[in-house]
């Protein structure tokens, strides 16, 4: 009985095949259509080729955006110009961080993302127990370095120890540093005491080395001497290298700032700086530093500078490293410089 059954619908699975093909053969335009496809025999071809229709052609994908990124512009456009800088206010670093942290990566680093920043800026700040000043800092900086459209990171460089301070092998220490972890072309030296009252002074590098804090409240937003060079500075790194960074030999307050600006002139080099407008800072006052008093044999090593530069400063420079915190808002670096005991 299956066998019957069998056989039937072979037969009838054969007659069905025989008159579709016998159809294929008597349509006089040798199409058919399977699944609303239209299909054709071409040039006598045994193989059946897809025919579309003007409404089967399939629309073009729309083409895709891609979008690069230029240059920020020479002048960032949402500067503000003068402002309000007071240190009354007691402020947090948890404030801070609630504030502005958001738009900064972990190490205290930002990177404009509308835009490619004209320049990639290390903020190095030679530190010691000024924690209060460090939170006054960056709650005004941060904001403006953003709006400065700057590739940067803040780097808090701590002198280990109670040995006595030196600013200027913090520094260079603080250079080191840096350039271990990112390729900076511009590096801005600032002592953690001064804020800008105008972000129109831009924390960024020139053809020449750049003195910013010009007209400080301290001195009545006059510059002291002429050849003053303290406070706040910006080089490049090919003129940092050409002057052997900073010295070394400096320890306790004063005289590392006219040696730097010595250092710059005897290679050839002069300084540019800001408008006293645009110049002007406020100073977080403040009594001296424990550790950091006048040092009565600094004055005498201004006169040997052409005789010692090439011998004190990069080339010369030795510290230990002894511990690197990435902060939302800065990175800390803990570093020994073998500082005398007093």
């Amino acid at each position: 009985m299956l066998k019957k059954i069998f056989q039937g619908l072979a037969l009838f699975a054969f007659l069905s095949v025989a008159c579709f093909m016998l159809f294929l053969f008597n349509n006089p335009k040798n199409t058919y259509y399977i699944f609303s496809k239209s299909y054709r025999f071409l040039n006598g071809s045994d193989t059946l080729f897809p025919v579309l229709n003007a409404s089967d052609k399939e629309k073009p994908m729309p083409p895709t955006k891609i979008t690069t990124l230029g240059h920020c512009p020479e002048t960032p456009p949402h500067l503000v110009g003068p402002m309000l800088v007071e240190f009354t206010s007691k402020r947090t670093l948890d404030e801070v961080r609630k504030k502005y942290g958001s738009s900064l990566q972990e190490g205290g680093r930002y990177k404009p993302s509308d835009c490619i920043a004209r320049q990639k800026v290390a903020i190095i700040i030679a530190f010691r127990n000024r924690h209060e000043h460090l939170v006054h800092w960056l709650f005004y900086l941060h904001p403006i370095l953003i709006r400065q459209q700057l590739d940067y990171t803040v780097y808090v460089i701590n002198q280990d120890g109670e040995g006595v301070f030196n600013r200027a092998k913090l520094m260079n220490a603080g250079y080191v540093e840096a350039v271990k972890e990112y390729d900076y072309d511009c590096f801005v030296f600032s002592d953690v005491d001064l804020v800008p009252m105008d972000d129109r002074n831009l924390y960024r590098c020139f053809d020449n080395p750049r003195h910013l804090a010009v007209a400080m409240d301290k001195f009545n937003f006059h510059l002291p001497y002429n050849s003053y060079f303290g406070g706040v500075s910006a080089l490049s790194k090919s003129h940092y290298l050409k002057i052997n960074g900073f010295p070394n030999t400096y320890w306790g307050w004063g005289g590392e700032d006219d040696d730097i600006y010595g250092r710059i002139v005897f290679r050839d080099m002069s300084i540019s700086r800001p408008d006293s407008v645009i110049g002007k800072y406020r100073m977080i006052k403040h009594n001296r530093d424990l550790h950091n008093e006048p040092n009565p044999e600094n004055p005498g090593k201004l006169h040997h500078i052409k005789q010692t530069m090439d011998q004190d400063g990069i080339n010369s420079l030795k510290y230990t490293v002894k511990e690197i915190r990435k902060e939302l808002l800065y990175t800390f670096i803990n570093v020994d410089i073998e500082a005398p005991i007093k």
